[in-house]
């Protein structure tokens, strides 16, 4: 990552900010999973595009404004499409710059997005699988988050290339045969219930920030041992024997926690030993819990120290367009015009805004981060059907209603295809299934 911040979950990122979930991108801001792009801002799912405005579940798209749905497309302004020079002076016609413009922009594509069908689950050149946010993946099972995969069941947030694994959650890059194993990758194989050991690292077993090592069981912060065992060192016939004998005995005695939950062999470290509160983890993103229920789960809780701090200008008190913003800003405590607490814009912050010529932020990174995150689906999946009624388009309860533009397979009546979905029951979006959306995208 270089000249970047706010950015959560990037590879290879420069000149970006606040981003989720991005990858080779440059010279992007506010969007969540643009990859391989260039100049991508307030966008979602926007792949190998360049230059997008306000757009959603673009693919290989240049020059499109407050978009949805496009593939392989050029100079479309709210999925129309115009002429080169029609759609230069759009763009210099607006004031970008303003704050206000671009509040009224976003909201009128995201009334555009409301309106079109989604996909029943973002799966981008999938083979054979089932989960949320696969790409270039095959055979997976109930997966979340996963890039260039294959042989997978149970697994999430693992970067390429990544098989041949269960129970496996993040990172990736090598990683096979892992099972029941957290932070661990980088050319590592054959890993059972480990916790950030890496790299090249092989057979090991309930061990913690392992380096470069093979054949260990109980470990801790070892580089480059094999045969040891609670990090005592072991010749390769007394490691093997010892071990059959604890592995044995795990399985005789089990550890019995303070919730009272029994852990034999084959279950990965008690959640009492964890070194993270609940609430310092992402799983508090994705399944939120009160400290109460968190602590009633046998989980633990940090509370956090709170700061007050004299905050010298409200949110609603900066400048709307970025051209009359001083330097002087650098120096302002702002107060965040969602959560209150106080925010400072940055050097480099500032220089990106006005190189790009957008307005200053008006919430903190914290709460710029969780209207991004609105648009992530859970690792979770309901069953459902597809929402197409054929000629007459879809109809949602909440009264959102969508017309066909194209003819599909099933013809004039309704899809009869089900499936699991990632859309919660009782949201507003138009669900459909891979044949009828991929009808629709144009």
């Amino acid at each position: 990552m270089e000249n970047s911040a706010y950015v959560v979950s990037g590879w290879n990122i420069k000149d970006c900010f606040d981003l989720y979930e991005t990858r080779h991108t440059e010279l992007s801001y506010d969007s969540y999973m643009a990859d391989e792009g260039y100049k991508i801002f307030y966008s979602v799912n926007i792949e190998e595009c360049t230059d997008i405005w306000f757009s959603r579940n673009l693919v290989g798209c240049t020059n499109c404004f407050g978009c949805v749905n496009l593939r392989n497309k050029s100079y479309y302004i709210f999925n129309q499409p115009y002429s080169k020079e029609e759609y230069k002076k759009f763009i210099e016609g607006l004031n970008l710059g303003s704050h206000q413009t671009i509040e009224e922009m976003k909201k009128k594509a995201r009334e555009l997005w409301t309106r079109s069908p989604m996909r029943f689950t973002l799966a981008i050149q999938v083979q054979n699988s089932t989960g949320e946010h696969i790409e270039r993946s095959k055979n997976l099972k109930y997966c979340y988050s996963i890039h260039e995969g294959q042989n997978l069941a149970y697994s999430q947030f693992l970067e390429p290339p990544t098989s041949d694994s269960y129970d496996y959650s993040s990172w990736g890059q090598g990683g096979s045969e892992m099972y029941e194993s957290q932070t661990c990758g980088f050319e590592v194989s054959r890993l059972k219930f480990c916790f950030e050991c890496w790299p090249s690292s092989q057979n090991l077993e309930y061990s913690m920030f392992v380096r470069s090592s093979s054949d260990l069981f109980g470990c801790v912060s070892l580089k480059k041992k094999q045969y040891c065992i609670l990090n005592k060192q072991y010749s390769k016939e007394e490691y093997f024997a010892l071990r059959d004998k604890i592995i044995a005995q795990m399985k005789e005695v089990p550890f019995t926690d303070k919730e009272g939950r029994t852990y034999r062999y084959g279950e990965f470290f008690p959640t009492q030993f964890s070194p993270f509160a609940y609430n310092d983890t992402i799983a508090q993103d994705f399944f939120p819990l009160t400290k109460e229920a968190a602590v009633a789960k046998g989980f633990a809780w940090r509370d956090v120290e709170a700061k007050e701090y004299q905050t010298t200008k409200t949110a609603a008190e900066l400048s709307d367009d970025i051209k009359s913003v001083e330097d002087s800003i650098l120096q302002e405590l702002i107060q965040c015009g969602s959560c209150k607490k106080a925010y400072r814009v940055i050097q480099p912050e500032l220089d990106f805004l006005k190189r790009i010529g957008i307005p200053l932020p008006r919430l903190c990174p914290n709460c710029r981060y969780m209207e991004r995150f609105k648009f992530v689906n859970p690792p979770k999946l309901w069953p459902a059907k597809c929402m197409c009624l054929g000629k007459q388009g879809a109809n949602a309860g909440s009264g959102i209603s969508y017309q066909n533009t194209a003819g599909h397979a099933h013809g004039d009546g309704g899809c009869p295809n089900e499936f699991e979905t990632s859309y919660k029951p009782g949201r507003p979006e138009l669900i459909y299934c891979e044949q009828c959306y991929q009808a629709e995208t144009v």
